[in-house]
């Protein structure tokens, strides 16, 4: 990796007020709740990514039951650290831990990073036709039910 960027899975290492400050303005996750990012990655496999002064700068977080499935999600380097080559880092990071080894299915969605997940073996949904969703698009500005 270039420089001294350091990727760490030790959850004391992440800065949750910077995970969610991100997370409230990326476009699937508007305006989510601290206190729900904070319940989503206790219940995670998080990977932190931090710069040479040890500030976090990157964040991938895998939904897993640790046997059979994985979800990936909340892949982000920030702006100003993009072009070092530091998400494809990041994706090294995340596929070569051995959860994706023994898992028998993993999946993402992306809108626009498609060609970064490709070189790791991800590729369009094969059955897709037997995927289904709730979608709650603007659940978070809305408010969580009671």
């Amino acid at each position: 990796m270039r420089g001294t960027y350091r990727i760490s899975t030790d959850p004391a290492r992440l800065d949750l007020d910077a995970v969610h400050a991100y997370l409230s303005r990326s476009y699937w996750s508007p305006g989510i709740p601290r206190e729900l990012v904070a319940a989503a990655v206790a219940q995670s496999l998080c990977f932190g990514l931090y710069d040479p002064r040890g500030a976090q700068v990157g964040f991938a977080r895998v939904v897993t039951d640790q046997a059979t499935f994985a979800y990936l999600c909340d892949v982000y380097v920030l702006e100003e650290h993009r072009g070092l080559a530091l998400g494809q880092a990041l994706m090294q990071q995340v596929m070569a831990d051995p959860l994706f080894g023994r898992v028998r299915r993993s999946v993402l969605v992306t809108r626009d990073a498609h060609s970064l997940y490709r070189r790791y073996g991800f590729a369009g949904l094969a059955n897709a036709q037997g995927y289904m969703e709730i979608n709650r698009p603007g659940l978070y500005q809305r408010g969580l039910p009671a």
